[in-house]
């Protein structure tokens, strides 16, 4: 069987619920849209669901005009896509950027549904956020909102052998992959140095450790210790100091096309 996408997935508002697309546009930070928006601290600090599990059932929705956000038992809230704001610091991780308040009135509904105090801001489009250069070398790659890398690749196969080994099967929304391959064989991202689909071309270039997030049901917020517990038995990388499931990746061609589900795709091996 010829590989293809199976599916694709954006995050448009860092840790909160993915949108899943037919065709998703290639940009050097990733596909469109993905980690563009972010909740943080009042001190600037990113938050994702490692402390706030709830953040999975704030579902955002894009149109031609807004970011919608929607919570249980709350009004839609509208973001305008042209929104300036004024500039704020933040910070991902080790990374500290310059980024762009959302006003008040997005941090109040925020605010509420989370119960603390909270801002939402926007990717700053002229900030160039690089990856890691001993995982992606020369490439220049740069990214979002996102943890460390552009892309989250996963195999249908993979999660179905992770499935066969679980109690109670678990859906692919728990790993919040950007593209999702079939027609391969268990755990072959692992192993693939490259995903070509016409003029696109997608870099693996770094096995992904997974965190509780993977233990968070997206759609009620309620923890568990599974997949963890079970990818602990047989997927533990002591170089990486984790459990791995699927790949980071970079796109190093293509940008401005369009990625479809259903594309055929040839995958090269890393020798």
């Amino acid at each position: 069987m010829h590989p293809t996408i199976a599916a694709l997935f954006i995050y448009p508002v860092k840790s909160c619920r993915g949108v899943q697309l037919a065709a998703a546009r290639v940009t050097e930070r990733g596909f469109e849209h993905d980690r563009e928006w972010m909740i943080v601290d009042t001190a600037g600090r990113f938050l994702s669901q490692r402390e706030i599990p709830a953040l999975a059932m704030i579902v955002p929705a894009l149109s031609a005009s807004s970011l919608q956000l929607t919570a249980p038992g709350r009004e839609p809230f509208d973001v305008p896509l042209d929104q300036s704001g004024a500039a704020k610091t933040v910070t991902v991780w080790r990374d500290s950027l310059p980024a762009i308040d959302q006003g008040s009135a997005a941090a109040h509904w925020l605010s509420d549904w989370i119960g603390r105090d909270v801002r939402l801001v926007r990717f700053d489009p002229r900030v160039r956020r690089a990856c890691n250069r001993a995982y992606v070398g020369d490439s220049g790659a740069h990214t979002g909102f996102a943890d460390a890398y552009p892309l989250l690749v996963l195999s249908e196969g993979s999660l179905s052998d992770l499935n066969a080994r679980l109690a109670d099967p678990l859906p692919i929304n728990r790993f919040r992959p950007n593209v999702v391959l079939s027609g391969t064989e268990a755990y072959d991202e692992d192993h693939i140095d490259e995903i070509v689909a016409g003029t696109i071309r997608v870099k693996l270039v770094k096995r992904c450790t997974r965190c509780q997030i993977t233990t968070t049901n997206q759609l009620t917020g309620e923890r568990s210790s599974e997949p963890l517990a079970t990818l602990a038995t047989y997927r533990m990388d002591a170089a990486l100091d984790g459990v791995t499931f699927g790949v980071n990746a970079i796109f190093t061609a293509g940008i401005g096309d369009e990625l479809r589900v259903g594309a055929a795709v040839d995958c090269s091996l890393r020798f």
